[in-house]
Formats: structure tokens, C-alpha cells, sequence
């Protein structure tokens, strides 16, 4: 219920007003089953954004730290988190990376939709970079098809470092869904994740750099 509410009367009209979002190729995601939303990522809002436009209800993995603060701040985090779709993973321990995955694998067994920011950071710069083998990895996993998502826009309205929203124009693109055939061979998650991201890149006039975000420092926050 808290989920729904947020989207269409608590946050929801607050980021249509903010962004004024333009949306392309909505129809291409399946009215029903699981579905694998990847986009590249610019603001800590596109999740908020991905989860406005979507007609269905969405799934984000968020660090379990979230959900584990103290407090009246920690209590209405996990709250919020909670109630927003996000579900709590540990990213902490050497299986981190498998407890995420069968989390994604959970959602999308259950038929439901899991977003996912393949780049695993924000882009320090705007441009599309190298993205982690997860999503493929899940993608083959369970059949799940993935819907490729330009997003535009967000690092206005969210800039890095700000303190407020601004208004700005975002622009969400939706692209064809692929469909991923299981894997044996451990190169074809990388592969196929390095055409994704180059796709994502050439859908948005953005450079694409082969390298992972994390290794790039972040521009100075702007106020």
C-alpha cells in the first residue's frame, strides 16, 4: 500500500513537477512475468524516477545498512526503504555478491520486476561505463528478459552533493527487451554485458568507457 501511495500522492506528483518526465517505449515492458530493468545511472533519484513510470511495482537491492540504523532516523529509513520496494542485502561479506544475485533471482521468480544499475555507481561524469556481469548473470539464470533504460535528465534535478532538488526536464528511454539462453561458458556474462552498456551508450549519444566507474573520482559537488 505505502508503495503505491508514495507514487501517486506522497512523492510521485512532487517528482512530476520537479522533472516533468517524457517517456519513450513504455509498451516494450511485459504487462506481466519478470522483467529485468537495466539503466545507466546519473542520480541518487533515478531509482525514484524508474519507479514513477513503470506501471507495475519495482524491486531495487539496497545495502542492508539501511535497514539496520538506530534511532528515529534509522526507524524511518528502514520505513521508507521498506515501504518504497527496496529489498535489504548484505554487501559486505565474501558471498555478497551471491546473496545479491539470489535476491534478483528471488524477485523474478516471483514474477516480479527487478531494477538494476548495471554500472553499479553514478556516473562520475554522465558518460556510460563498464558495466558488472550480475544482471546478465540473473538475466540467463532465470529467463528473465532485459529491458535496456536511458535515463537523461536526473543529474539536473538531483545534481551530485546537492542539498535540494532543482527543476529540470528528465527524459526516460525504453528499449527492445533481449532475451538471454543460459550460459556454460563464464566469458558469455561478460560479453553480453559489455554490448548492453554499449548499447545503453549509443542510445544516449553518451560516450561509452570501458572501464568501471569506481575507478574514476567523483566531480566536487555543486551547490
Amino acid at each position: 500500500m505505502w508503495y503505491w501511495l508514495f507514487k501517486y500522492v506522497l512523492l510521485g506528483p512532487l517528482l512530476r513537477v520537479l522533472g516533468r518526465p517524457e517517456v519513450e517505449g513504455l509498451d516494450q515492458v511485459p504487462r506481466t512475468g519478470p522483467v529485468i530493468v537495466a539503466a545507466n545511472h546519473l542520480a541518487v533519484i533515478d531509482s525514484l524516477y524508474l519507479a514513477l513510470v513503470l506501471p507495475r511495482q519495482v524491486a531495487f537491492l539496497a545495502k542492508q545498512e539501511y535497514f539496520t540504523g538506530t534511532g528515529l532516523r534509522g526507524r524511518f529509513k528502514r520505513w521508507f526503504f521498506s515501504a518504497s520496494g527496496q529489498v535489504p542485502v548484505d554487501r559486505t561479506g565474501g558471498s555478497a555478491a551471491a546473496d545479491a544475485l539470489a535476491a534478483a533471482t528471488r524477485i523474478l521468480e516471483a514474477g516480479g520486476v527487478w531494477a538494476i544499475h548495471p554500472e553499479g555507481t553514478r556516473s562520475p561524469d554522465g558518460r556510460i561505463y563498464r558495466g558488472r556481469t550480475g544482471t546478465l548473470r540473473v538475466a540467463m539464470a532465470t529467463g528473465a528478459p532485459v529491458i535496456p533504460v536511458v535515463l537523461s535528465g536526473t543529474d539536473r534535478v538531483n545534481p551530485r552533493g546537492s542539498r535540494l532538488p532543482r527543476f529540470g526536464k528528465v527524459r526516460i528511454s525504453f528499449g527492445t527487451p533481449r532475451y538471454y539462453l543460459p550460459a556454460e561458458q563464464q566469458h558469455a556474462a561478460r560479453t553480453t554485458t559489455d554490448e548492453l552498456m554499449r548499447e545503453l551508450a549509443a542510445r544516449s549519444g553518451r560516450h561509452y568507457v570501458d572501464r568501471y566507474a569506481t575507478t574514476f573520482p567523483a566531480p566536487a559537488a555543486r551547490r
